[in-house]
């Protein structure tokens, strides 16, 4: 069982992703934040997010408001107290500029968001069945 940190403004999407992780039924906990600067505010436990507790994984989309994700990436990679934490970037960006500079910024792995529904959900559930099943994650 593992807890999801999921950064992404889109509704649609966050819908989708949801289901495919209830579907799977080994995510545990699936926290969501609409922009850049609220996925640092859970990280660091600001504000709103006091209580928040740490992810296992983070799906960070690349288009967001307030604070792109490749800063967030970089802010997370940059803190040692969160560096650990796997980073999947999950955009709808086949931009080869996007994916380089993802893998420059650490992200664990760059996945390209299907357009239809059943292969969005496939797709999320290879990547909750790769980190629960295959990865090994480190203990907080």
């Amino acid at each position: 069982m593992i807890a999801v940190l999921l950064v992404e403004d889109d509704p649609g999407d966050v819908v989708m992703t949801r289901e495919a992780l209830e579907d799977t039924g080994v995510t545990s906990r699936l926290d969501v934040v609409g922009d850049g600067a609220q996925a640092l505010d859970f990280l660091y436990r600001r504000g709103p997010y006091a209580d928040a507790l740490p992810p296992d994984l983070i799906l960070l989309d690349l288009n967001l408001p307030k604070m792109h994700g490749q800063e967030v990436l970089s802010a997370v990679k940059a803190d040692p107290q969160l560096r650990h934490i796997p980073v999947v970037v999950l955009t709808t960006s086949e931009a080869e500029e996007d994916v380089l500079r993802s893998y420059d910024g650490h992200a664990n792995a760059y996945v390209t968001k299907p357009v239809d529904f059943e292969s969005f959900v496939a797709v999320v559930r290879q990547i909750d069945d790769f980190f629960v099943s295959i990865v090994r994650l480190p203990h907080h």
